[in-house]
């Protein structure tokens, strides 16, 4: 039952004693024509005694309606009967979470906001941290150009991104991961580049994905279980994957039925499009490349990393990238290569390149993973695997080895914009030579809601077992709210989640369902370091600075979760500039969640009601009295070829 049925029930009742009084007066009034005359005054003095009576029953009522759902003393048992015994109400009855395609929808002027003009069309597909003019002034070597080149203030875009012409929703999963409307990502290069490998074919108004790659043009899923003959896919042990130079992420879309999540990243280059393509398809993935500085995860985030054919010089640099690559894997994870150099003997004509050149190149891979204490337990045709050891007790003898430099231990999470170093991650510490370094992890589902390793250990400061479960209990309390508020929440409208604020991960892990996932950003500036701890649950996620652009295409995300980001970047960097980003990677008729203080939101909405979002506040699940709000926002349908604005 809604609070305002609440007041109705309560109002009813003041009502029904004000009617009661008035009859009171009336018989007061006959009994008054038959009994002696009242003295001068004392009549007056009577009705004021009544008024009072009556204003402070109202008070009474309201003070209760308020109590009843605050969360505070008996009355929660009252609050729980109601809302059992009742029907559910619609919160937010005046915003549709469909989609529609429609004409452009005009913005709301009754409150006269600032009014955030679109962009001109070319800027349709702007990323503002790999835009490629500036990154053309950036050098070349080690891929340092391809790397996040932020604009300064100077020059941001003050303007909203337009969708293309003819922009439809993407379909839903698992349709999506076979089609794309051509509309949203009008690319037809990869088509021919690619037309031999299966990547990608044009048909009609949609581009197909038959789910073929450079390395596996007959399919992915007859690649996958040629991988699962040696790593244990199938059963929970592997739950999250890296896929380094990812091209359309048919890889990862196809480990998803194994419930298997992968990071798929590839740079923004001459493949246009390709990450655009991949979360068009509903698969996660972000820009990226492996170049001079640390990738922005956290230590021992996944189960397996992979590499087919992603051209990344892996030997050279004293195996820096390889190193980087150990430092993101779990003990006991798995790194799969397939592609050059492996069966160098067969293919060098094909490959173009000379015996001794690729000999030389596998010859130095195999040297850095012994120096790594990886085992190889698999090479056929183009593809071979090796093992990372669960401790450090299997490979005592490097000790002795001129060639091994440690990284510090401190620093092996401090990545953001933080230079790649070519020494090695140390494992943590263990009591005997079967203990899995770091903590052995339950197999996904189970993994899900098991304490952490990071967590049980004591290693972030601040979070014990009891606040991780009662964190946990928090978020699916929070999300029955939402629930109730946006009902499509789980349906499968909505396929790309973001949490821009992740904390230990509640929210993605009370929403875990196979029709969605979530990316949980843990911001560079949170109080508290918990990437590694989300990993550890079987989720995804990734270190970033609200102050900048997400390393993402525009229109990527279809509902946002936005906790407390306002209040956390309050004083560091502008609300618009962030709720432009926002604006940017959310797809046309996607939603955003924002729970924070009230004077905050109210400060969020008068921005957002000049940027072509409707919005509803609603308020705490525990009521009215409680200063936390919630603002629902939906995003307009618009698309390019309306008013535009250049760059301010």
């Amino acid at each position: 039952m809604c609070m305002w049925e609440l007041y109705l029930q309560n109002f009813s009742f003041i009502y029904t004693l004000g009617s009661l009084s008035s009859d009171l007066n009336l018989g007061a009034w006959r009994r008054s024509t038959m009994a002696p005359k009242l003295k001068p005054g004392e009549g007056r003095t009577r009705s004021i005694v009544q008024i009072l009576v009556v204003v402070g029953l109202c008070y009474f009522f309201y003070v209760l309606g308020a109590w009843q759902r605050s969360g505070f003393g008996k009355g929660d048992r009252l609050a729980l009967a109601v809302e059992k015994s009742g029907a559910e109400c619609e919160i937010v009855s005046n915003l549709n979470f469909e989609t529609h395609h429609g004409d452009e929808a005009g913005v709301d002027n009754d409150s006269k906001p600032k009014t955030i003009k679109p962009c001109q069309s070319i800027y349709t597909d702007y990323t503002p941290c790999q835009d490629q003019n500036r990154a053309m002034t950036f050098p070349r070597e080690n891929m340092n150009y391809r790397e996040r080149h932020c604009p300064p203030e100077n020059e941001k875009l003050h303007c909203l991104i337009p969708a293309p012409k003819g922009y439809a929703t993407p379909f839903p999963w698992p349709k999506s991961r076979d089609y794309v409307p051509f509309a949203n990502a009008p690319y037809k290069a990869l088509t021919v580049e690619k037309a031999i490998q299966n990547w990608i074919q044009y048909e009609g108004n949609v581009f197909r994905f038959p789910g073929g790659g450079t390395q596996f043009p007959q399919g992915a899923d007859k690649y996958i279980n040629q991988l699962a003959s040696v790593i244990p896919i199938e059963n929970g042990t592997v739950r999250t994957a890296l896929d380094t130079g990812c091209g359309v992420a048919s890889w990862g879309a196809y480990l998803w039925s194994r419930n298997v999540i992968a990071m798929s990243f590839a740079p923004r280059d001459s493949h246009e499009a390709q990450v655009q393509f991949a979360l068009e398809r509903g698969v996660p993935a972000v820009i990226g490349v492996l170049g001079t500085i640390k990738m922005p995860y956290a230590s021992r985030s996944f189960d397996m990393a992979h590499c087919s054919r992603c051209l990344i010089p892996w030997g050279s640099n004293d195996g820096m990238y390889l190193k980087e690559v150990d430092r993101v894997l779990r003990p006991g994870g798995y790194w799969i290569l397939s592609g050059p150099p492996i069966n160098w003997r067969t293919n060098y004509k094909a490959w173009e390149r000379t015996k001794e050149d690729l000999e030389e190149e596998q010859g130095n891979i195999e040297e850095i993973a012994k120096l790594l204490c990886w085992e190889k337990k698999y090479e056929k045709g183009e593809i071979a695997i090796w093992q990372k050891s669960i401790n450090t007790n299997a490979c005592q003898s490097r000790g002795d080895d001129s060639r091994v430099n440690f990284c510090k231990a401190s620093e092996i999470n401090d990545v953001w914009y933080k230079k790649m170093q070519a020494c090695i991650t140390p494992y943590p510490d263990v009591s005997d030579s079967d203990e899995v370094a770091g903590g052995e992890l339950k197999p996904f589902p189970e993994r899900l809601y098991a304490v952490p390793p990071r967590i049980a250990s004591g290693s972030i400061p601040g979070v014990s077992v009891e606040t991780y479960q009662k964190d946990n209990s928090q978020w699916k309390k929070h999300v029955h709210a939402y629930k109730k508020i946006n009902k499509l929440l789980l349906t499968g409208r909505y396929r790309n989640i973001m949490d821009m604020n992740a904390g230990l991960g509640g929210f993605a892990a009370a929403i875990e369902n196979p029709k969605l996932w979530t990316m949980n950003v843990v911001p560079t500036i949170a109080e508290k370091d918990t990437l590694g701890a989300i990993a550890e649950r079987g989720l995804i996620g990734i270190y970033h600075d609200w102050c900048e652009g997400f390393s993402t295409y525009p229109r990527t995300y279809d509902l946002i979760h936005a906790n407390r980001v306002f209040s956390l970047y309050r004083d560091k960097c502008n609300a618009e500039d962030i709720l432009i980003e926002m604006d940017r990677i959310l797809r046309p008729e996607g939603a955003v969640i924002f729970r924070d203080e009230v004077d905050v939101l109210n400060k969020v909405h008068k921005i957002v009601s000049g940027m072509r979002w409707d919005t509803k506040m609603v308020d705490h699940e525990d009521g009215p009295l409680v200063p936390e709000k919630i603002l629902i926002a939906v995003k307009q349908y618009w698309v390019a070829g309306g008013n535009s604005t250049s760059p301010e």
